[in-house]
């Protein structure tokens, strides 16, 4: 299969047509026909098209290209289009504010699914969109309408943002033509690729998941009009925030344009997440205003600074959605070939996303745009690699899940992507969709029975320790496999679905009612405690023990084996008031408050991010062996008397206290993590070795009531200790 896949990108491009002007109306609607909005075109008009033009694309050799979308070639522009399905494509193309349709242009079939067509001296900038006729069948899966405009699913920018309308989804005949509603492609002067250079990331750092437009737009220090977009992640502001955090990488929410979910409007809500794209490959105008560009300039920046990035890819649906849905794009073009569709009634979308619908990840056609998308991103982005959205769905065949799945393969073996950062979230909702474990290396995996168990522990939630010890190890219940030293976890107490990290201490129960849902969506199970009071309080006490229960959650994850992420704002208590679900709110609960931070937590953050850096950061799977001849163990657990936990321990279900001591294979060099998950004060002892001691390190002796001697202390409830073992001075 994955020579099939290879194949794709090195089809024939056969014997392109000269360029022919189409002026019969070739379908019924009459397409040729222009909308209210567009002017008609003419012949006179195509005299813009010859090699007179005073600015034409030029061209820039690339091995790894596509042979689909629009392409500098010797002669012109090649353009080129998937379909196995369609009878005729057509090129329209348009005035360079994109309001007027001048031209339109057939293209010739090539063979195995391929139409294309050469354009001579087309200049950079020319706004364009596709056209296809073929059956409308919708019970058998066919949607061609040539009076819809549809973007070109190869586009690496567009003119406009996607705006949802309900003529977007008319039936054949029964609507206008949609040109006014729909961005146009750009044509878009070939860049040189940047400097093939390794990940700046590596599994056991610290990954940093930002929402673009959140984490910028109220930052006082960022100019108003960068505010809200990808330039501002590279601003001196935010990447001194980063490095001080100790960040590897920054992950970014997607960013490729997307459109709304279509009964978000009459709400007066809009998506803020960007998890419904529509083509993906161009950026949302709105967040990248400087397309391609603006994001290469930012990596550079962020790289420069040592931080990685990666970013949040959607390959399991399109905003295209349902059957009610708009047709944009690969609907258009090509449904049966591009989203699953149940075998048995072909007119029926797979819908495994809760979306409305499913890509066929397996279809040759979808394989090779995903891989050319993923090319382009590192190919001139320089990106550090990705993470991908429901990706139990890329590796989906009619059958089910499959780990040897040919996309997953062919993007593990790439020449190009082989080296990059993966990362899966490893589910989806359809049957067998929960993968966690099961997808193959490199793959790194979001861990949510990490999320879970932890939560539960802190909660107090009875028989809880064991499974603690088990996530803090590096998972090796779901990651050891097949002789594998190392774990693949992706550890995480929140992410940008679900509550923040500060509602999670503040909130038994979710509060989603600013969703227009009636508070129905979201998960109804967060594992979540409010430590008496539901919501915002300013009673002391209160405030007091949900502070130090964020610092044990983040002193827990911060020492857990693996790599660690941590969502933007969780760092200084933000707060969406208790919504579990904030995908619609791009406003003031979302947005994150630089100037009401608590500056206190953040210090804690810094502290424990840089001790994991030098003492704690690593992903090998741990043995209970010594690291050396006559050297310390790897890890020892310890209950609060400085003993060997045993078996009835461990069993015991009223347990919430232990000790995990670890050694550095290289230096055998000790820490120890003290968790008291009592919300009783505790005597912890840690017994040294001879000529050594312990210190408290990382700013959580504050958490430390007194010391009883160099090996013992009296331990605050509900706290985290680090502890280093030094040379005694005595």
């Amino acid at each position: 299969m994955f020579d099939r896949i290879l194949q794709l990108f090195s089809r024939s491009t056969g014997q392109s047509t000269a360029v022919r002007p189409i002026f019969d109306a070739p379908v019924s609607g009459n397409p040729a026909a222009p909308p209210a909005a567009s002017k008609p075109f003419s012949l006179s008009q195509a005299e813009t098209l010859q090699p007179a033009a005073a600015s034409r694309l030029t061209r820039t050799p690339n091995p790894f290209a596509s042979k689909f979308g629009a392409h500098a070639v010797e002669n012109g522009v090649r353009f080129a289009v998937a379909s196995r399905t369609a009878e005729r494509i057509w090129l329209s193309l348009f005035d360079r504010q994109g309001d007027y349709e001048t031209d339109r242009f057939e293209l010739t079939p090539d063979g195995d699914g391929c139409f294309s067509l050469l354009m001579p001296g087309l200049e950079p900038g020319r706004r364009y969109g596709l056209r296809a006729d073929g059956p409308y069948d919708p019970a058998n899966g066919h949607w061609f309408d040539p009076d819809k405009l549809l973007v070109d699913p190869y586009a690496t920018a567009i003119d406009r943002p996607y705006v949802y309308d309900a003529r977007l989804a008319a039936r054949r005949g029964e609507g206008q033509d949609t040109a006014s509603l729909v961005p146009k492609a750009i044509l878009s002067e070939p860049l040189p690729s940047v400097e093939a250079r390794p990940p700046l990331f590596s599994p056991g750092g610290l990954i940093y998941e930002a929402n673009v437009r959140a984490l910028t737009v109220r930052h006082p220090d960022i100019p108003e009009a960068q505010r809200g977009t990808v330039a501002a992640i590279a601003h001196p502001a935010i990447v001194e925030h980063l490095k001080k955090l100790g960040v590897s990488a920054i992950e970014l929410m997607p960013i490729v344009a997307w459109i709304d979910e279509r009964h978000l409007p009459p709400l007066g809500l809009k998506n803020a997440w960007g998890y419904n794209p529509v083509t993906f490959k161009a950026l949302d105008p709105r967040l990248v205003p400087g397309g391609i560009l603006e994001l290469r300039q930012a990596v550079t920046t962020l790289r420069e600074a040592g931080i990685g990035v990666i970013l949040d890819l959607v390959f399991n649906h399109t905003g295209e959605s349902d059957e009610f849905g708009p047709t944009l794009s690969l609907r258009g073009l090509d449904n049966t070939t591009y989203y699953r569709h149940d075998p048995y009634q072909p007119g029926m979308l797979v819908n495994v996303t809760g979306t409305g619908s499913t890509i066929a990840c397996d279809a040759p056609d979808a394989t090779a745009l995903i891989l050319d998308t993923l090319r382009h991103f590192v190919l001139y982005a320089g990106l550090d690699g990705f993470r991908f959205d429901l990706a139990t769905v890329l590796g989906r065949t009619m059958h089910g899940f499959d780990p040897e799945h040919s996309l997953l393969r062919a993007i593990a073996e790439d020449p190009v992507l082989k080296d990059r950062v993966l990362i899966a979230e490893p589910w989806d909702i359809g049957a067998g969709g929960y993968q966690l474990g099961n997808f193959p290396p490199p793959f790194l995996e979001w861990n949510d029975r990490f999320r879970d168990d932890v939560r539960r522990f802190w909660r107090g939630d009875r028989g809880a320790v064991g499974p603690l010890a088990t996530r803090l190890a590096g998972s090796s219940d779901i990651f050891r496999r097949e002789g594998r030293s190392a774990t693949r976890s992706v550890n995480f107490l929140a992410a940008h679905d679900g509550f923040t990290l500060a509602d999670l201490v503040s909130y038994e129960r979710k509060h989603n009612d600013a969703n227009g849902e009636q508070n129905r969506d979201g998960h109804n199970e967060n594992f979540s405690w409010n430590n008496g009071v539901e919501g915002e309080t300013a009673e002391l006490t209160t405030v007091a023990t949900r502070k130090r229960d964020l610092r044990a959650l983040l002193s827990t994850l911060f020492a857990s084996r693996g790599t660690i992420m941590l969502t933007a704002g969780d760092e200084f208590g933000r707060t969406q008031h208790g919504n579990n679900n904030a995908y619609a709110q791009d406003n003031e609960a979302t947005w994150v408050d630089w100037e009401g931070r608590d500056l206190d937590l953040e210090a804690h953050v810094e502290a424990i991010s840089a001790f994991r850096k030098r003492m704690l950061r690593d992903a090998r799977f741990l043995d209970g062996k010594s690291v050396r001849a006559d050297g310390p163990l790897d890890v020892e657990w310890l209950a609060e008397n400085g003993q060997p936990l045993q078996t009835h321990e461990w069993e015991d279900t009223e347990r919430h206290r232990l000790t995990m001591v670890l050694a550095s294979p290289e230096s055998g060099e000790r820490v120890a993590i003290i968790v008291n998950g009592d919300r009783r004060a505790s005597t912890f002892t840690v017994p040294p070795r001879d000529g050594l001691v312990w210190m408290p390190s990382a700013g959580t002796e504050r958490d430390i009531q007194r010391a009883l001697d160099d090996n013992s202390w009296l331990i605050s409830g509900r706290s985290v200790i680090y502890l280093r073992e030094k040379q005694s001075q005595s």
